[in-house]
């Protein structure tokens, strides 16, 4: 077993997990519209980087939170979708979504809404 990573609190744990300015946007997009392939989630994105897409996606794999699925078809396709890990992240998300949206004020302007008010 690999030594344990020394936290401060419990947050630092989430924080570690979804913390990164496209994680939340990757996890919510694969959450609303299904598992999706990479340039897909690219597109979503629209001013991601290729490499830090790239390096967001591995790290939610190994932390159990997105999974990859390798299609052996010519060229080879990828898959991307939530695991069951992944979707117990769902009310944080939805929380971040809300509290976004009530404090847009004059700020801000969303290009690409994903909150919907009930």
């Amino acid at each position: 077993m690999s030594q344990k990573i020394k936290v401060t609190c419990e947050m630092e744990i989430t924080l570690r997990v979804i913390g990164g300015k496209w994680k939340p946007l990757i996890i919510h997009y694969l959450q609303e519209e299904g598992p999706k392939r990479y340039n897909q989630i690219l597109r979503f994105l629209e001013r991601a980087p290729k490499k830090t897409l790239t390096s967001q996606l591995r790290e939610l794999e190994e932390d159990g939170i997105v999974e990859r699925k390798v299609y052996p078809t010519v060229p080879i396709q990828v898959e991307y979708s939530v695991t069951k890990q992944g979707e117990t992240l769902y009310p944080i998300l939805e929380m971040m979504c809300n509290w976004g949206s009530e404090n847009e004020g004059d700020k801000y302007e969303v290009m690409n809404r994903q909150c919907y008010e009930e």
